[in-house]
């Protein structure tokens, strides 16, 4: 039997930080999903779908990782998909508080799940979606944090 994590996020869109985890959790899982959430209390510059095509598009090549789109509870969605793990990144502490509430949460409501905290290596701690969207929308060259294909469709959008 096969280990499956997921990687939820929003993505919007997906960077070099995210990438970072998702393939450094690679080499401890079997399959990783990066699944991209339909976040209602969000306003994305990209759609899901847009986001999906990004996110695809940028683990072209990746053994083992795959991109899909839920909505929902992300706990009914591991036991969908009878996983073992969800992966969280952690870039601050900051971050640790609102994903250690999320983890026991996700815990209660399925028990078979462990959360997977993930440090983003010492050059992508402080990239983050709404940064890149910022620098992007002020002309500013992202290039160096996100995929190309991102930073093109970062391009296009503020044209």
């Amino acid at each position: 039997m096969s280990r499956l994590a997921i990687y939820p996020g929003t993505f919007d869109p997906i960077t070099n930080g995210h990438l970072d985890i998702v393939r450094r959790a690679s080499h401890i899982f079997d399959e990783i999903v990066i699944c991209i959430a339909e976040n209602t209390e969000k306003t994305p510059l990209f759609t899901i779908e847009e986001r999906l095509e990004l996110a695809i598009t940028s683990i072209a090549g990746s053994d083992h990782i795959t991109v899909e789109t839920f909505g929902g509870l992300l706990a009914e969605y591991a036991r969908m998909r009878k996983a073992a793990a969800i992966i969280r990144g952690l870039r601050a502490v900051k971050d640790f508080e609102y994903e250690f509430q999320m983890a026991l949460m996700n815990k209660s409501l399925y028990p078979e799940v462990e959360t997977i905290f993930l440090m983003p290596s010492e050059r992508f701690t402080y990239v983050n979606s709404s940064i890149v969207r910022e620098v992007a929308r002020l002309g500013g060259d992202v290039t160096a944090h996100v995929p190309s294909a991102v930073a093109e469709a970062l391009r296009k959008k503020f044209l």
